[in-house]
């Protein structure tokens, strides 16, 4: 289920993040040095106009660790346990700051290789600057995972089908849009689907977009999987 960025960002980790865990999640980097790394329960950095964020945010989790060429290839290594609840949500980050009315554009390309097993989500995470309002976008997703919230039937917008469900975490309202089909790549037209959910379905007003997140929203990954975003793009104005 969807957790809000605050949350992600001050919810104390209950169980440690263990060094050796990080040892051997170093080693599934690529065979040349990563440009950053970081093994840190909050790592982050700065890289071609993206923020990346390892972002350990759950109860119970294991080991983690991000490595990044650039803002837009990066990857994570994570052995968390095979039990329920998410554990993390490593991401990359694009800062757009624009009310929904003024965008012009708002599109992402994504490329991803991600495990067979495990459970987990491959998912663009959109915040309004107040966060008040979580658009998720599910491109894929394996294992026992699912949205929060309930169905409101299936739309076609941006260029992919989507199962949509509208939920409410206690902190914000949450408009889960799930990939009819898994997909490793492709281009998402965002801008349409805040129009639908503002001007469709009245969910919304006109929110500033603060940013545009994508990552793996990962439940589970006993015994370490990799997920590598070959290359992610998101651009708007």
């Amino acid at each position: 289920m969807a957790t809000s960025t605050s949350s992600r960002i001050t919810k104390v980790l209950l169980a440690p993040v263990l060094a050796l865990g990080a040892t051997v999640g170093l080693a599934s980097a690529p065979a040349h040095a990563a440009v950053w790394s970081s093994c840190d329960q909050w790592g982050n950095t700065d890289l071609n106009g993206y923020t990346l964020y390892n972002n350990i945010w759950g109860s119970g989790a294991g080991a983690q660790c991000v490595w990044a060429n650039s803002g837009t290839n990066w990857g994570v290594w994570a052995d968390h346990p095979g039990t329920g609840g998410i554990k993390s949500y490593p991401n990359a980050k694009k800062v757009i700051n624009k009310s929904i009315t003024s965008l012009t554009s708002l599109t992402s390309s994504y490329s991803v290789t991600v495990p067979s097993s495990g459970a987990y989500n491959t998912s663009y995470d959109i915040w309004d600057t107040d966060y008040d309002y979580e658009i998720m976008l599910w491109v894929n997703h394996n294992g026992a995972v699912g949205p929060l919230g309930s169905s409101q039937g299936t739309v076609s917008l941006g260029g992919h089908t989507w199962n949509v469900h509208k939920g409410n975490n206690g902190a914000n309202e949450v408009f889960s849009f799930l990939r009819t089909s898994d997909s490793n790549s492709g281009t998402v037209n965002i801008l349409p689907i805040l129009k639908w959910i503002k001007d469709t379905k009245g969910w919304m007003g006109n929110e500033t977009i603060g940013d545009v997140q994508f990552g793996y929203e990962i439940t589970s990954s006993p015994g370490g999987l990799d997920f590598r975003t070959d290359n992610l793009t998101v651009s708007g104005g």
